[in-house]
């Protein structure tokens, strides 16, 4: 079963997130009690993964908006923009919680030239938000039989070894996965011969992470260091590459987890096809390429330290960017919930399946 990072009881408006920074030694839920809460939790990667930051985030409004009263429509509505902007700030490289509060504020504004019940608003701003955690499921097991459908297709239809980097399964999202949830399917079809994760460093999510849920899901997995991708095509052989992605703009351009973009560079080199798993939620439109993606950088002690323990001179000058941008013509395919797509035919492809779907 997969794992649950996101525990939220609709009855009782209580949020907890699984502390991954404390996996895989300990499991802990971590109650969420407010904004500031989610804010801190996300900031300090507590919770991660673009589609879990937006859930985590606006569930916490939802938590926030039903503990405590409003004098009027005008002052929840200017909290609710408030307390969503405020999150957007917490890690600013994916574009997913700042499209989610987008969301939620336009729903706000439609609620208040409906109604002018305060309750009313509060119950169906709140029902709303619950009911993000059920499309996140469904948008990813999408995304993983479209993948898996395509690579078995185009590579043959046989069990596939498949590498992927970061983690991007349940506890990067609601349930499932994206790259992950590929993997996953390819799973449940007896089509995952190996699953290569990569320990991903500086923060280690591939090897605290990745390879925590594939030995919880009973897959095929091996664990290798970031710099063996190359000496592993060479010598094994890798029928794919797939990762996820914390924003991917119009021309196809993707950022993701730091080393992202020296895997597809060593991809196209080998030959080997390079896949980008993504909800259109996290494809940014606005952003025409990746040179204007905001690019996070983390404290220096995330690269001088390993579990606690330093493993570098205190006096040495780090840089730690947390995601780096991987140029569209290295990447092979996009994959979605509606299906696969090139990177050159993206903007149009996700224009016509978000028409044709709302």
């Amino acid at each position: 079963m997969p794992l649950d990072a996101i525990k939220y009881d609709s009855k009782n408006k209580t949020l907890s997130i699984l502390n991954q920074l404390l996996l895989p030694h300990e499991t802990e839920y971590e109650e969420i009690l407010s904004t500031k809460d989610a804010f801190d939790a996300i900031r300090d990667m507590k919770v991660r993964g673009a589609p879990a930051i937006a859930i985590v985030g606006l569930l916490s409004v939802a938590v926030e908006v039903n503990s405590r009263s409003f004098d009027g429509i005008d002052t929840l509505k200017t909290h609710i923009v408030d307390r969503c902007e405020y999150l957007c700030f917490a890690r600013p490289t994916a574009v997913n919680i700042r499209r989610e509060s987008n969301r939620l504020i336009e729903k706000v504004d439609q609620l208040i030239k409906m109604s002018t019940n305060i309750d009313e608003i509060v119950d169906t701003t709140t029902a709303y938000i619950e009911s993000l955690l059920e499309e996140d499921v469904r948008v990813n097991r999408s995304i993983g039989d479209h993948g898996a459908d395509h690579l078995l297709s185009k590579i043959g239809q046989r069990p596939l070894s498949i590498l992927t980097h970061c983690n991007t399964g349940s506890l990067a999202t609601c349930g499932y996965g994206t790259a992950l949830g590929v993997l996953r399917s390819l799973h449940s079809r007896g089509k995952l011969g190996n699953a290569y994760c990569t320990e991903t460093r500086p923060y280690n999510q591939g090897a605290r992470l990745t390879a925590y849920e594939l030995v919880q899901e009973g897959m095929n997995g091996t664990l290798l260091c970031d710099s063996m991708v190359a000496y592993l095509m060479a010598k094994k052989g890798v029928d794919g590459i797939i990762v996820g992605a914390d924003r991917v703009t119009a021309n196809g351009d993707t950022a993701n987890k730091i080393g992202t973009f020296q895997l597809a560079v060593i991809a196209k080199s080998m030959g080997v096809p390079f896949y980008v798993a993504s909800p259109v939620s996290t494809i940014d439109l606005n952003m025409k390429d990746g040179s204007s993606i905001p690019i996070e950088e983390r404290p220096a002690q995330e690269l001088k330290c390993v579990a606690g323990v330093k493993i570098a001179p205190d006096e040495i000058n780090v840089w730690n960017p947390a995601f780096d941008v991987t140029p569209a013509n290295l990447i092979t395919g996009i994959i979605t919930e509606f299906g696969v797509t090139s990177p050159d035919k993206l903007e149009a492809f996700v224009r016509s399946n978000v028409t044709a779907n709302k």
